[in-house]
């Protein structure tokens, strides 16, 4: 199978400007045999660095299954995906080499930014669809972008979409990772909270984050990764509205379908439910305040 630039305008501009492209066939070729996460066998990339055309030739990843986004995946799943999201961060954790990479150092600023700059638009487009209790979420979150992206703990590889539709269960690997376009640095836990946040249903959720957050944690610790359950924890909680950052931002920056608007829809509600019971605006207002 095959990988190739989006076929509609919007959302091709959107993956040039941010050299999302470029971003890929990077992780492909540089990262990927660095890691532990299991990604498809590739067997040749190419780009054009001035068009920004690409192509990654991969393994054929039948009968393995995609899990709608907005459907959910067992706990079973869940902990597998939790397992390979550390298997991605825990060999190259706090690597100073990463840094020196321009591709991978996105300022949490910029992203604080285009929410800031897109959250009128988006509260315009769904306004019949989020409760007002969603909608004040939308607008609280807004203003403590800075505290969000206040982060200066040991940095990590991060995939910030790892959601569902960029996996494969079964097939040729248990669990195949895809879409490696957004692929930056930072707090590991963005990742974790994403996935939790957006893949699994409000209840399933609550029911069962801390068992499966520990489980993650396990496998972070086996390579020698230094974060206790306490700073886990404080960590997943601060990155609980990952999920509606971005369905803010990525609904208002690519094409609009009506697919992605109900996928959108189903990430903010998840990621609102998530951050109430975590209570994260409050963890952000005293970080702000300090």
């Amino acid at each position: 199978m095959g990988k190739f630039p989006s076929s509609d305008p919007t959302s091709k501009q959107t993956g040039i400007d941010g050299n999302n492209y470029t971003r890929e066939v990077f992780f492909y070729t540089a990262i990927a045999d660095t890691v532990d996460i299991q990604t498809p066998v590739v067997y040749a990339t190419e780009l054009d660095e001035d068009t920004h055309d690409f192509i990654v030739l991969m393994e054929d990843l039948a009968p393995g299954v995609q899990i709608d986004q907005m459907s959910e995946c067992s706990v079973d799943q869940a902990a597998l995906a939790l397992e390979e999201l550390a298997k991605l961060q825990g060999p190259r954790w706090g690597d100073p080499t990463l840094a020196t990479e321009p591709l991978l150092n996105r300022t949490t600023s910029e992203a604080g930014s285009i929410y800031s700059l897109v959250q009128p638009g988006f509260l315009d487009r769904y306004a019949d669809r989020l409760s007002a209790a969603d909608q004040n979420m939308v607008r609280q979150f807004g203003a403590l972008q800075s505290a969000y992206g206040n982060y200066d703990g040991e940095r990590t590889l991060i995939h910030i979409d790892y959601r569902l539709d960029n996996m494969i269960f079964g097939g040729p690997h248990a669990l195949t990772v895809l879409d490696w376009q957004t692929l930056s640095l930072g707090c590991a836990l963005n990742d974790a909270s994403y996935f939790m946040g957006t893949s699994l249903s409000p209840a399933r959720r609550a029911k069962e984050e801390e068992n499966l957050l520990k489980h993650y944690l396990q496998v972070l610790n086996s390579y020698n990764v230094d974060l206790t359950w306490n700073t886990c924890w404080q960590q997943y909680r601060h990155n609980a509205p990952a999920g509606l950052a971005m369905a803010v931002i990525a609904s208002m920056v690519v094409g609009e379908t009506e697919r992605g608007n109900d996928m959108f829809m189903t990430m903010a509600k998840r990621s609102v439910a998530m951050c109430e019971e975590l209570e994260t605006l409050s963890l952000l207002s005293t970080s702000a305040s300090l």
